[in-house]
Order: C-alpha cells, then structure tokens, then sequence
C-alpha cells in the first residue's frame, strides 16, 4: 500500500498537467472583487452602461495583442552602473542654467516640464507595461479568453524576469539632474503604476497562462524593489517626504508588502508613516496646503489624494480603517474629499490656475470610489454637471 502511494504521488508531481498547474491566485488590494462581479455580471446580462465599457476594454485588449513586448533595455542611454537593466530617468522640471556655458547645474522650474527628460523612456515604458497589462487582465477576466492571460503573462516575464530583458529591482538613477546628481528619491513617484500588477494577478486568477514560477518571481521581484525602497540611501528620504512623494512611497511600500506576504510591514508604515502624514498634509477644512504651494495646484491636490485613496483601499487588508481616521481637529481623508466639492460644482474657482493643462478625471473617479464609504457625500450634483463621465470599478 505504502509503495502504491508513492506512485501515485510521484505520478501526480510528474504529469504534463501538473507541471502546468496554475498558480494560487494572488489577492485582490486596491480592486474590489465583490464589484467587479457585479459588474460583470451586469456586461453578461447586456446592461448599460457596463455593455459598452467592457466591449471598449475588450476592443482596446484586441489591439495589445500583437505589441511587442516592453524592454527597459532597448533605450539608447546607459546608465551611470553601465547596466541597461537599471532604469533611468532625468528630473522633469529642471532646465540648462543660461547663464552657464553647459548649462550644469540646471535650474528647477517647477511644473513646466523639459523636453529632454521625454526622451529618456524608462518611465513611460513603465507607466504603459502597467496599464496594458491590467487592460489585458481585465478582458480574460471578462471574457475568460486565454489569448489575454497569455500575453499579459507575456509582457510581465519579458519586463521583470527573463534575464536578457528584466528591470532590475531597484531606481538608483530615476529622476537625475545633470550637474547636480545621477539620481535621487524623487524618481519613485515613476514607479506608483506598480501597484496595478498584484490586481492584475488576481484578475489573471484561473488562467493557465499565470503559472507558479511567473507569480513566485513576480513576488521575489517585488520583495527584493520593497527591500531596496527601505534600505537604499537613495530611496529613504523619499518615505520622510511630507508631500506627495512620501504618500505614493507608503501606497507603494504597502502594496508590495501586502503581494508578498509581509502584512506586519504593511501595518507598520501605515501607522508609523501614513497616520501621522494626515495631520502634516490636511487642514481641518480638507486643505491640502503643500500641493496648493505648487504651480499645478489642482493636479496636484487630486493626485495625492489619490494616493490617500488608495492607501485607504489597502488599510482593511491590515485590519486598519483610513476612511474614517480624523485628528482631534477634524483633518482627515472624509475632509480632504469634501473639500473638492465646491470646485467640482463650480460654486469655487481655485486661487492659481495650473501651469499646464489638467482634467477632473481623476478627482472624479475618487469621488466615486468615496460616495460607496461616505453614503452622505451626495455626488449626484456632481455628476450631473459631467454626464460625459462614466465610472468604470477598475480605474485605480
């Protein structure tokens, strides 16, 4: 009996269709499985608006198909390391000094972008293998067509784990400025499009394209980025930034923590890092004073709060709740949201205009996500002056 056992046990490890095995699906972090079921059962039963979305999600997925994979070694600049696979990218709003024959050290001009920092593509590669690979998540998950998990998985194994092509886990040269520094902690922002690969896994979840190996190298990879985002003297200063910054360096850190498995480390930075930030970042009326100071005041204000959003979506997972924290003087998330409302329903102009064109797109998705935590928000004024918008449960 004992032997026969052991045959069988081997003849399971052993069989094709072991060995092709599915991985165990990963967790859902900033997505919420229980509406994203609805929904597709609402596309399913040919409802609107979910019908149109999700055929405009398939149709885009369709295109993806035959993109060639991203590389972060294909660009043209080497890195100071002299390693194609360390990313790289130059600071945006820093310009050539004129009064300098070479223009070193440039000069900051705040959120006036420089052509030059465009043609370093690290981050743009990045920001577009994030959004490809949910969008490819998303139509499997739809449509439970294979040829979408398949290239997803495609795309991710070419960017973060085959050796001739991977990033390697680490932004020691992200955001440099010629003549001052080959890289800084600023950089990190860049990489805020991360925390869409653990959802896009859980979306993935059943495909047998999503194998063992791509999701326990994905993990390693992100194990060793988080590593590298709390010991490099490069990366450090970017979690006491009191900004934006340091805000998607918490969503970050929590998010990659929570995909690997560390729920202890993401509870520490939640309440040793993201609490305190509330009372540094908010006014009692919602005010966000740093990014106000900024010369793209509402891109700014919307973006991090986005990442207050994001980070609140997270929270549960540790056994936190960020929606409702307030400071004994009433700064908190619940605040921060209101504060928009007058903006949005035109009833208030902001003191200073953006630098550069923005959109409420952002605010607006936020917005959404908040009105299913805070009941009484009443968002129905604010949705009738853009019924152009339709909200759609997977814009992070």
């Amino acid at each position: 009996m004992r032997l026969l056992l052991f045959f069988l046990v081997g003849w399971l490890l052993t069989t094709p269709g072991r060995a092709a095995a599915t991985a165990a699906p990963t967790g859902w972090l900033l997505l919420d499985s229980a509406v994203l079921s609805a929904y597709k059962s609402a596309y399913q039963a040919r409802h609107q608006p979910e019908t149109p979305q999700v055929q405009a999600l398939l149709d885009q997925a369709g295109k993806l198909l035959k993109r060639e994979p991203y590389t972060i070694v294909g660009k043209p600049q080497t890195p100071p390391s002299g390693d194609k696979h360390d990313y790289i990218s130059q600071a945006p709003y820093w310009w050539p000094d004129p009064s300098k024959p070479d223009g070193k050290p440039y000069m900051q001009k705040d959120g006036l972008r420089n052509p030059e920092s465009a043609a370093m593509k690290d981050s743009e590669t990045l920001g577009k293998l994030c959004a490809d690979v949910q969008t490819l998540a998303l139509a499997y998950y739809f449509s439970g067509e294979a040829r979408y998990a398949e290239k997803a998985a495609d795309l991710l194994r070419v960017f973060f784990l085959d050796p001739a092509t991977r990033m390697n886990p680490n932004l020691n040269f992200g955001q440099g400025i010629p003549g001052i520094n080959n890289g800084r902690n600023f950089g990190i922002i860049e990489t805020r499009h991360l925390v869409k690969i653990p959802d896009a896994l859980a979306l993935l979840a059943g495909s047998r394209a999503v194998d063992v190996p791509l999701t326990t190298g994905l993990q390693a990879w992100f194990r060793d980025f988080t590593t590298w985002l709390l010991t490099s003297p490069v990366a450090r200063p970017e979690g006491a930034a009191q900004n934006n910054h340091g805000t998607f360096y918490d969503v970050q850190v929590v998010d990659f923590a929570l995909f690997t498995g560390d729920e202890q480390l993401a509870r520490r930075i939640l309440q040793t890092q993201t609490w305190p930030r509330v009372a540094v970042q908010f006014q009692p009326d919602g005010a966000q004073p740093l990014e106000l100071a900024r010369t793209r005041p509402w891109n700014y204000t919307s973006m991090n709060l986005q990442g207050w959003v994001q980070l609140a979506q997270l929270a549960p997972h540790t056994g936190l709740d960020l929606w409702h924290y307030a400071t004994p003087d009433g700064r908190g998330l619940r605040a921060a949201v209101d504060w928009f409302r007058p903006y949005l329903l035109g009833q208030r102009q902001m003191a200073k205009p953006d630098a550069a064109a923005t959109s409420d797109q952002t605010i607006l998705h936020l917005y959404h996500q908040a009105a299913r935590r805070y009941p009484d928000l009443n968002t129905a004024g604010v949705f009738a002056r853009r019924p152009d918008y339709v909200p759609v449960p997977w814009a992070l």
